[in-house]
Order: structure tokens, then C-alpha cells, then sequence
């Protein structure tokens, strides 16, 4: 049997949903022209629209070409937002494994000239660079180091006016002249470097490692330091341990 509630009350009969009002050509414009930024937030919908033949003439958009200009702009930042990630990505792996190879190289080192002669001559090349030295700073004391090839002395003063306000005292510089002090006779090749400032015992006497290229960009500020940190705390550790000194 029906059920008494469900049926119509006598005498009435049933309302017809109401149906929402469709809307007109002059409606979506005039929304359009209210929120003329609306394609920018569904960019995807002006592939579907269906875009009236092109009679060009005085006071006629050439909608067509809009929508295509439209759709290449945004293809050309996606292609190049994509190829700016993938060189990134390949320029950081490629740091990486020059940054493990070089470490290799400084471990196996059987003795503390040969050590020093793979951080002078060997890192270059590991390193994709024109020159490596290493600076020590003369002490109150008068301790410094004895020069030899790709080893110079440093005046007192030299590395915390460098690095003192570097971040991880690594300082990175771009389209400069090399300094004699740090590069000796190659600083002319030096129009970008990398300062990398050694802390190897509290009582020896500070240290600097540089890389010196002749690519005005190869180094820069905007650069990323931890791959070089990490360089530098291992150079300190085996200077330690060839040395004998406490860390």
C-alpha cells in the first residue's frame, strides 16, 4: 500500500522543481570582463574554447592568435623552469663527484709532501680549476709556514678580513682580479675564486684554501657552500692527523 504521508494533500498538486536559469552570452562576458584575470587561474580552458574565424580589420582582437601567444608563453616558462632544474641537478652531481674524487685523492696520499703536492696540483684538475693554493697567516710568534710551490704566506689580519664575515668562512667571488697574495705568479688567471678558511688546531697558525679560475662566474655568491664545507672540515682533519695535532 502507499504510504499516506508520501501522497499529494487533496486538492493540490505537485510544484515542478525549480530549475536554475541557464545563462546567456552576455552574462559569461560580462563576468568575463569583471575577472579579467580569470584565464590566468584556468589557463587549461583555452585550449577548449572554439575561437571565431580571424577577419581582421580596425577594432577586431585576434583572438586565435591571443590564445596560441597565450599557450606558447606558457609552455616556454614550464620548458625553461624544466631545463633550469635539470642543469641544476646535473651541476650539483657533477660538484658532488668532484667533491668525492678529491677526497679520495687527499686520503690516499702516503706522505705529508705528497699530501700537500695533491692539494697544489691534483685538485685542479679534479676540481675543474686553473689553480689551488694554500695560504697560512703569520702568527704574533712569527710561526709560518715555509714557502714552496702553491704555498704562500699571508699576512696576519688577511683571513679574517676575508672570511670573517662569510658564511661557514667560505667566501665566493665573481668577475674579480686574482690576488697576488693568495695566487702568487698565476693571479692573473684568476678572474673568480673560491676561499675556503682552515681551522686546524687552536694552536697552528690559520689557514686558507683557494680555488682560482679563469671563468668570471664559475664561482658566485649565489652558490651553494656545504659540498666545499665539507671539503675543507676533511682537509683540516688530515692536516691534524699528518701533523700530530690536537683537533
Amino acid at each position: 500500500m502507499p504510504n499516506r504521508s508520501d501522497a499529494a494533500p487533496k486538492g493540490k498538486s505537485p510544484q515542478p522543481a525549480q530549475e536554475t536559469p541557464a545563462l546567456s552570452g552576455q552574462d559569461v562576458a560580462a563576468y568575463l570582463r569583471r575577472h579579467p584575470d580569470f584565464f590566468r587561474h584556468y589557463p587549461a580552458l583555452l585550449e577548449d574554447l572554439q575561437a571565431p574565424d580571424c577577419k581582421r580589420g580596425d577594432g577586431v582582437v585576434d583572438l586565435p592568435s591571443f590564445m596560441v601567444e597565450r599557450l606558447r608563453d606558457s609552455m616556454e616558462e614550464m620548458t625553461k623552469a624544466r631545463d633550469d632544474l635539470l642543469a641544476t641537478g646535473r651541476n650539483n652531481q657533477a660538484i658532488q663527484n668532484r667533491i668525492h674524487q678529491a677526497i679520495l685523492a687527499l686520503l690516499n696520499a702516503r706522505s705529508f709532501e705528497q699530501f700537500i703536492e695533491t692539494i697544489t696540483t691534483d685538485l685542479a684538475v679534479i676540481m675543474d680549476v686553473d689553480l689551488v693554493t694554500i695560504g697560512v697567516e703569520r702568527t704574533e710568534t712569527g710561526a709560518a709556514v715555509r714557502p714552496s710551490s702553491g704555498i704562500y704566506r699571508l699576512e696576519e689580519g688577511v683571513l679574517e678580513a676575508l672570511t670573517g664575515g662569510a658564511n661557514g668562512g667560505i667566501l665566493l667571488r665573481d668577475n674579480i682580479e686574482g690576488d697576488v697574495a693568495i695566487f702568487g705568479a698565476g693571479a692573473g688567471l684568476v678572474s673568480s675564486d673560491a676561499l675556503l678558511r682552515l681551522n686546524i688546531a687552536p694552536n697552528a697558525p690559520g689557514a686558507l684554501l683557494a680555488f682560482g679560475s679563469r671563468q668570471p662566474d664559475q664561482f658566485h655568491a649565489g652558490q651553494g657552500t656545504e659540498l666545499l664545507n665539507f671539503l675543507a672540515r676533511v682537509l683540516e682533519c688530515c692536516f691534524r692527523a699528518w701533523l700530530e695535532l690536537p683537533a
